[in-house]
């Protein structure tokens, strides 16, 4: 007993001495410190082709992140994700245009439109809401399915607010007297266009949204999804208002959507109705099942892949074999990037259950473990 208390005196720092915080022994924030650098210096290195791509990936993380909450935390299944998009951007062109063009617009505020949008979003939500809480699987799915179908009935016939087939100009965001717009602003000597500026206004949503969203999922209402998702009835007779919380999370994956369609349309600078159909609310489906579903850190990690794999090769289409421009004999970018993440489902659900994340949290336990030893 004596040499054990003796060890431990040993251990103890001398009187008068600090321990360092926890923070600056831990290698993983350095790591997250030096991405955060990365990520800050980007604009002034890249082109625009790789500012769109990654600014393509953002709007990506930020649905993903919403439709993770409702299908991958409480067990929702949803296809309409594409609808709660096309509001969010459609209802920011209506608020921020002048009507200049003909079409309406009420002229408000950029900023003030971009708010509005992501609220109009959440109100839809909330009116299928009622829907949502009562129905499960695959019945939920089907009925998100037909929003898709009512949606683009409505961005093709609904001329004054959409523009209809051929879509509608996205009026540049203005916040704090920067405009958002391709006039160049010389900054370190560096030209920042719209892809530079949106860059960082890119950063600030997705890192607010993914620390929002993890607070929700590792706190009291985190718990309450996961039990309606593992055990419904279960979850109902310990005292979880399901309905209620099956509504709730729909509006806020909702918002989630909504805020994903403005950042879209910023970057696209034109809405048009063909990008927001039924493929689009798959591809969301594939980002969470690749990234890992229930995970913050999945949605965006499936978001990057998805969005980014089409990027890629359209960018080397010439270097890669089957690979060629759309009407050349050969398998089309798009086409081809829906095959790749279309397999890679198909991997993830058979050997990879837990998607992306969970691969590197293994590699985490077993490098942990190997050191241990």
């Amino acid at each position: 007993m004596s040499e054990v208390l003796g060890r431990d005196k040993a251990r103890e720092a001398p009187p008068g001495t600090r321990r360092r915080p926890a923070w600056l022994t831990n290698p993983r924030s350095y790591a997250r410190a030096a991405g955060a650098v990365l990520l800050l210096a980007l604009p002034f290195y890249l082109d625009r082709f790789w500012l769109q791509a990654g600014l393509f990936a953002m709007a990506a993380a930020i649905g993903a992140i919403g439709i993770n909450l409702l299908t991958g935390a409480t067990g929702q299944l949803s296809m309409g994700h594409a609808f709660f998009l096309a509001v969010g951007a459609y209802s920011y062109c209506v608020f921020a245009a002048d009507g200049g063009d003909g079409l309406t617009g009420l002229g408000l505020p950029t900023w003030l439109a971009a708010v509005l949008a992501v609220l109009v979003a959440g109100v839809a939500g909330g009116l299928f809401s009622p829907i949502s809480g009562r129905l499960s699987g695959a019945y939920l799915g089907i009925a998100t399915l037909a929003l898709v179908f009512i949606g683009q009935h409505v961005m093709f016939n609904a001329h004054d607010l959409t523009g209809g087939a051929n879509g509608r100009d996205v009026p540049p965001l203005n916040l704090f007297g920067l405009t958002f717009d391709d006039r160049e602003l010389l900054v370190a000597a560096v030209p920042f266009g719209s892809a530079e500026k949106l860059w960082y206004a890119g950063l600030v949503v997705l890192l607010a949204g993914a620390l929002f969203a993890r607070g929700v999922l590792r706190g009291r209402p985190g718990r309450a999804m996961n039990a309606i998702r593992d055990h419904r009835i279960a979850a109902g007779v310990i005292g979880v208002p399901v309905a209620r919380h099956r509504a709730a999370v729909f509006v806020l994956s909702s918002m989630y959507a909504g805020l994903a369609g403005v950042l879209l349309a910023l970057v696209f600078q034109r809405t048009v109705p063909d990008y927001f159909g039924i493929t689009l609310s798959l591809e969301y489906l594939a980002m969470i099942v690749i990234g890992g579903l229930g995970s913050v850190s999945g949605a965006v990690a499936g978001a990057v892949f998805v969005s980014l794999l089409p990027q890629l090769l359209t960018r080397y289409s010439d270097a890669l074999p089957l690979v060629s421009a759309p009407g050349t004999g050969g398998i089309a970018p798009g086409e081809a990037s829906r095959y790749l993440y279309g397999a890679a489902v198909v991997l993830v659900v058979l050997f990879l259950p837990g998607g992306l994340v969970r691969m590197a949290a293994r590699r985490r336990v077993t490098t942990h473990s190997g050191e241990e030893r």
